[in-house]
């Protein structure tokens, strides 16, 4: 079989995550997609019903709802998450010297599908996509990070060397099977540096965003101001990491579809007065003692009215949110934050 790289960054690969049995990894999906066919109808019946009525609800009643769709939030994803961290390479201690080496953990393992067949969410496709990296650059993919994270003027954002001294690196909790909270174990990330091995801050992140979103919008500014720099990125390559893929899903937002290396939701209105789609892209992090969220909601721009955009871009809002607490749902959070501070700009 042939994997590419474009496999590899939208989890079309066929490369296991951390479970190694593919029977377990079928029935866990075929739960979650029942459960998907079962609330899908509840809500989008719901959903209706506020179009029908015409009116905004009134505070006393919008808090209710909210709650009730934070609490299944938070009895549905962090429950799967849960499990998910029974897996025992969740904790491996080994350090790896390099991510050749880190290959071997899962390289004699068979392929769980044709590669671009079927989506299946794989941390170890990220770390064969480093070691691609590594190859083509001709350095190590760590080199190569920190010197990209420095060109970002990421400073804060470092390897998770637990050997190392990092200023304000903070402590990790997880509950314990009583329900109390405890320091989180003793772990190794080096076997996966690109899936979930750096450390990084709230600031550094916004940074990240920033720059992704100004690559993103660069070529709509063209005509208008002169002395505009070009983007880290060209814009049609962030244009294409953030369009969706055939045949991927997303575990955390229903209205997405992963792209490359982003999930993304389209902009979309099946009806005029109607329930509207904004396109956004988002990921989410979960570690050992760590929940992640960032959220890039560009502002709608008219490609033939930019010129009358006061300012330059990046334009729209970016929301980014770190929690030293495992399994912690946060994507729902991200996005009810982003368009507060949208309407808010909208409204001035």
């Amino acid at each position: 079989v042939t994997i590419t790289t474009r496999l590899l960054v939208s989890h079309l690969s066929g490369i296991r995550h951390y479970e190694k049995d593919i029977a377990k990894v079928k029935e866990e999906k075929e739960k979650a997609n029942r459960a998907l066919r079962l609330t899908k109808p509840h809500q989008d019946k719901e959903q209706k019903e506020k179009e029908g009525k015409g009116v905004e609800k009134t505070d006393s009643v919008k808090p209710r709802k909210e709650h009730d769709s934070e609490t299944k939030s938070r009895n549905s994803k962090p429950g799967r998450r849960d499990k998910e961290f029974e897996q025992e390479e969740y904790y491996l201690k080994e350090k790896f010297e390099s991510v050749i080496e880190s290959l071997k953990i899962f390289k004699n393992d068979a392929l769980f599908f044709k590669p671009g067949d079927q989506f299946l969410y794989s941390t170890y496709g990220f770390t064969l996509l480093s070691a691609v990296v590594e190859r083509a650059s001709g350095q190590k993919f760590t080199d190569y990070m920190l010197k990209m994270f420095r060109d970002l003027d990421m400073l804060a954002t470092v390897l998770d060397d637990n050997e190392a001294m990092i200023y304000n690196r903070a402590r990790c909790y997880v509950y314990n099977k009583k329900g109390r909270l405890v320091n989180a174990p003793y772990v190794d990330n080096s076997y996966k540096w690109a899936g979930g091995g750096f450390l990084s801050s709230v600031g550094d992140l916004l940074k990240f965003g920033n720059a992704l979103l100004y690559s993103y919008q660069a070529s709509q500014f063209k005509n208008s101001i002169s002395k505009l720099l070009p983007g880290y990125l060209k814009p049609d390559t962030v244009a294409m990491m953030w369009t969706p893929v055939p045949k991927t899903e997303v575990s955390w937002d229903r209205d997405g579809k992963y792209a490359m290396a982003w999930a993304v939701v389209e902009k979309n209105q099946q009806c005029g007065c109607c329930r509207q789609q904004r396109h956004y892209a988002s990921h989410t992090g979960g570690a050992v003692g760590a929940s992640s969220v960032l959220l890039i909601l560009p502002e709608e721009l008219e490609c033939e009215a930019a010129g009358a955009q006061p300012g330059a871009p990046p334009r729209g809002v970016i929301v980014t949110i770190l929690c030293n607490m495992q399994s912690v749902s946060l994507s729902s959070t991200a996005l009810k934050i982003a368009r507060e501070f949208d309407r808010e700009k909208q409204a001035q």
